[in-house]
């Protein structure tokens, strides 16, 4: 469930924004059905809640030299909230780690690392990883073909909150 209540407006900015954030309030307003003043008033709301946290251009890694992406599953030497807090610190740094996870399973973390190619994993291991505060062991998956990434959130569960927020 969201933090706040989203009505089909709100959700209507939300998925036109995913998809182009680069849409200008008055092309936004038209797409969601109001004036671009409300529009403004609701998309400002929607950051100030913190739904919208950012926006940026999607880069196509491999034409700018980042052909090369590796799954990474991390297990830290311990279970404690020093060496999470020290190693989380350590990962946040490092622009070769588009994104981080603490996750449950055989291992504690699990990164997605980008790199130009091999060489340049086998340098960023070496140099980067195997040196990162309380790492136990590193377990890497390349990424053979991109199927789907970085793609829209689902919002259709909104759809469900707002009947419910009706009734």
């Amino acid at each position: 469930m969201p933090k706040v209540y989203l009505d089909a407006i709100d959700q209507r900015i939300l998925a036109a924004l995913q998809l182009n954030g680069r849409l200008s309030n008055v092309d936004l307003a038209a797409k969601v059905g109001l004036s671009p003043s409300p529009c403004l008033r609701r998309v400002r709301f929607l950051e100030e809640m913190g739904l919208i946290s950012g926006y940026r251009a999607t880069l196509e890694r491999e034409n700018i030299g980042l052909g090369l992406t590796v799954f990474v599953g991390i297990k830290v030497e311990r279970h404690d909230d020093g060496v999470a807090t020290n190693f989380q610190s350590s990962i946040q740094n490092l622009p070769e780690v588009t994104s981080c996870y603490l996750v449950s399973g055989e291992s504690d973390y699990l990164l997605e690392i980008v790199v130009p190619d091999l060489a340049g994993y086998q340098k960023f291991l070496t140099d980067t990883l195997l040196k990162l505060p309380n790492v136990r062991d590193i377990r890497s998956n390349f990424a053979i073909q991109k199927i789907k990434a970085a793609s829209p959130l689902p919002l259709d569960h909104l759809r469900d909150c707002d009947s419910d927020h009706q009734r």
